[in-house]
């Protein structure tokens, strides 16, 4: 939750964005084709038609700067006038060290020693690390924040137990540039923050193995076996549905509005299939929820800087547009801002 402690001495304002998708696009026909069944029966069962797919020499870092270079880029920005960088993933590049550091590197910036580091709330994690951001600007220890998150999500999937869930993801990057704002600015303000975590959805959404669990020399067959992507959806659906409501209800109360003010809402593209789960719980017009999941599936951390940056360039944020920012990652937990253009 934003803290009610800390003095604000400057607001938090979005003023670029960038994103990187790999060039490969894979339709679920495709993929159809690759299991042995028949055309359009993933795209029934998962609902997404198309995604992109990271290729060869198309890493996690090199997407991350190239998202981070088109936000520094649209904001006038060299990546030496940063004051902080926040790297957001569910899964980095490695365990040890973060990604971050090597994002900075790839930026050119060995001479600048502001700080660079990872922030892992899964799905939320871009949003998280905007919360971050946003609490060093406003209380004036920083100026100048990036936030880049980048996601290779089509490995370790359970394409022969779960197809359905393994066909939901893909890969790419997205940037957030945050800087202090002024009275004139033409950015997007950060308004009030929220999040909440619901523990009893932790068995859910997993990716065991890569951690402390499983010992890879002492118990290599359960760290092999544990190395692929686990989902119960309709435990995600049913736990999500009972605390979403609610939990709008109190973002919107901290934002000092209802749910008539806001102009468009930008929702983890999770699936096409949970998006209608939250249009049907929240009560929101279809109209006004930004919903790309079929054509993009689930990005993962990417999912909601990515889709700032879409309807950022789609003109659907105009000046003095309110907009909701909300999602769900694995834990469970649930986050949201409300952005004043």
């Amino acid at each position: 939750m934003q803290s009610s402690g800390q003095r604000i001495t400057q607001r938090a304002v979005i003023r670029a964005t960038g994103v990187c998708f790999p060039c490969r696009r894979v339709t679920s026909d495709e993929i159809d084709t690759r299991l042995g069944k028949p055309a359009g029966w993933l795209r029934r069962q998962s609902g997404v038609d198309a995604r992109t797919v990271a290729g060869p020499g198309e890493t996690q870092e090199a997407m991350a700067v190239n998202a981070a270079r088109q936000a520094l880029d649209e904001a006038g920005l060299a990546a030496r006038d940063l004051d902080l960088m926040l790297f957001g993933a569910a899964v980095g590049r490695q365990p040890i060290p973060a990604t971050a550091p090597l994002v900075k590197r790839g930026l050119g910036c060995e001479s600048a020693p502001f700080p660079a580091y990872d922030i892992n709330a899964t799905c939320l994690s871009a949003l998280a690390a905007i919360d971050i951001a946003a609490m060093h600007i406003e209380t004036g220890r920083a100026r100048n924040v990036l936030v880049v998150a980048s996601e290779i999500a089509s490995r370790a999937l359970p394409w022969d137990d779960d197809p359905q869930t393994a066909a939901l993801f893909g890969d790419g990057a997205a940037a957030v540039l945050l800087s202090a704002g002024e009275a004139d600015d033409q950015g997007i303000a950060v308004g009030p923050r929220l999040f909440e975590t619901y523990e009893s959805g932790y068995d859910a959404c997993t990716l065991a193995a890569g951690g402390t669990r499983f010992d890879f020399h002492a118990e290599h067959e359960a760290f092999e076996r544990n190395s692929f992507f686990k989902m119960e959806g309709q435990a995600l659906f049913k736990l999500s549905g009972k605390v979403l409501p609610g939990f709008m209800d109190r973002l919107l109360d901290m934002a000092g509005c209802r749910q008539r003010d806001i102009d468009l809402v930008l929702p983890h593209q999770a699936s096409p299939i949970a998006l209608e789960h939250m249009i049907r719980k929240s009560g929101f017009a279809r109209d006004r929820v930004f919903n790309r999941a079929s054509g993009m599936g689930n990005l993962v951390a990417v999912s909601l800087p990515a889709i700032l940056h879409l309807a950022r360039r789609e003109g659907m944020i105009a000046k003095g547009a309110r907009v909701m920012m909300i999602g769900t990652s694995a834990g469970i937990s649930v986050g949201g801002a409300v952005l004043q253009a």
